[in-house]
């Protein structure tokens, strides 16, 4: 928000929702009848008072305008955000009406964001004196960098001997054995400090028994892994690129020391996956003078959404980095110019055909490489048997949708979209096939998001 009279578009706003469950309560909360004293202002804070189940309102801000994204406050019990009452007075503020009249913040809505500001530019300052001193003794760093490899390397060393074992008693062994074994084998390399490697074996661990093929899909990854072993074993031999690939995927931390990059960077796509100890956010970003697109992820604890939000069809006016190995997008949102703003920005689209030769492409840079980031254009959802594909509205040729997608309720949002008509689809195009996250309409339509 720059201006009182740019609106969010509801979409945009439940796409900041951390689940179903928040999105729907949201939802309900998004008319005047539970509001009170509700109102925003041009720097970017929205507030309102919310009645609940007590005698006194839940207190209500939201501070759009945050470096890192919208940033919440509310005085109800939630740990969820943003909280259903957060996403209710953003809801109600994009429908306009008087509802959100223009005023002045209350005082407990000023003190929150001041002080949300002020702890924000203490960070970052903390930050940037702590790399200083950090890189004061890069002897030490030096020493910590080769004990860490040491440890991966036995690792390594331990893990392609139970590759071995595995082959040479047989995949049906791997289905006698359970999960127990796979484990073990990924609390090892936890211990390794190969956090990346841990997480490839427990994906090993899921394959047996998990439907028709199995032993294919664990011969396939088994060799994957091994070949991710061999490239650190023999990383010095590698490509620059190619070796700052492998130490990202057995999970080195990399550096976002590219240049910056000051660009509109166009939301494409916002999305989370969790597990027992953490949440993952997955953000895709394209610049509109650069065309680079770029993913910046973000962290929670487990139950928590990560802080980072930023809401899918909108523009940011600000820096990014990136980081190295080969065929990496990860990037690191840097410093923020201007708040999240609506734009007719859209990323080139590409056929499905060019789609699937960029992801073939992508695989000599990164072989472990799941999917790459992909803009379809005029393309028609339409069903295949069982399942469903994108087509070329003015070419022969298809993208089967991934399995996972195909269970999506986005996938009906998109199809309701098109109704026969070619879209624009923004996604992920992978072995698996197409996953749809974000659909533009022909035309100024505005994005829609899909998962």
């Amino acid at each position: 928000m720059t201006q009182q009279g740019v609106r969010w578009t509801a979409d945009q706003v439940l796409a900041l929702a951390p689940d179903d469950a928040s999105r729907k309560a949201g939802s309900k909360l998004g008319a005047a009848g539970p509001w009170s004293e509700a109102g925003s202002c041009d720097e970017g804070t929205v507030w309102g008072l919310c009645k609940g189940s007590g005698s006194r309102p839940y207190q209500t801000v939201v501070d759009i305008a945050d470096a890192t994204g919208p940033a919440y406050k509310c005085s109800c019990p939630s740990r969820k955000f943003p909280c259903k009452h957060a996403l209710g007075l953003l809801l109600l503020w994009t429908g306009g009406h008087g509802a959100v009249p223009p005023g002045r913040a209350p005082d407990w809505a000023e003190q929150w964001i001041a002080g949300r500001r002020r702890r924000t530019e203490e960070k970052r300052t903390a930050g940037a004196a702590g790399s200083a001193s950090g890189a004061a003794d890069p002897e030490a760093a030096r020493r910590r960098a080769e004990r860490r490899a040491e440890r991966i390397t036995a690792g390594a060393t331990e893990l392609e001997q139970r590759l071995a074992d595995l082959l040479r008693g047989g995949l049906a062994t791997a289905e006698q054995a359970g999960y127990g074994l796979w484990e073990e084998t990924a609390a090892r390399m936890v211990d390794a400090q190969a956090p990346g490697l841990a997480a490839r074996v427990r994906e090993l661990g899921a394959i047996p028994s998990s439907g028709p093929g199995w032993p294919v899909r664990l011969l396939e990854e088994c060799a994957l892994l091994h070949l991710l072993d061999q490239g650190w074993l023999r990383r010095e031999r590698l490509p620059d690129g190619l070796a700052g690939t492998v130490r990202s995927r057995v999970g080195l931390p990399s550096a976002a020391d590219g240049p910056p990059v000051r660009d509109r960077w166009l939301v494409l796509a916002q999305y989370d996956t969790a597990d027992a100890k953490l949440t993952t956010r997955r953000i895709w970003l394209y610049g509109a003078d650069s065309t680079r697109t770029a993913l910046l992820l973000s962290y929670g604890a487990a139950g928590r959404a990560p802080e980072l939000s930023l809401p899918v069809g909108l523009a940011v006016e600000a820096e990014v980095s990136a980081h190295s190995g080969g065929g990496q997008l990860r990037g690191t949102l840097g410093e923020r110019f201007a708040p999240a703003a609506p734009t007719r920005i859209r990323p080139r689209g590409v056929t499905t055909a060019q789609a699937a030769a960029r992801y073939g492409e992508a695989l000599r840079d990164d072989p472990w490489l799941e999917s790459v980031p992909v803009t379809l254009d005029q393309v028609v959802p339409v069903p295949d048997g069982d399942s469903w594909q994108l087509a070329d509205a003015d070419a022969d040729s298809a993208l089967p949708l991934a399995p996972a997608a195909r269970a999506r309720p986005g996938l009906w949002r998109l199809v309701a979209l098109s109704g026969g008509a070619p879209v624009t689809v923004f996604g992920e195009c992978g072995h698996r096939g197409f996953t749809p996250l974000t659909a533009w309409p022909e035309g100024d339509g505005e994005a829609v998001t899909l998962c």
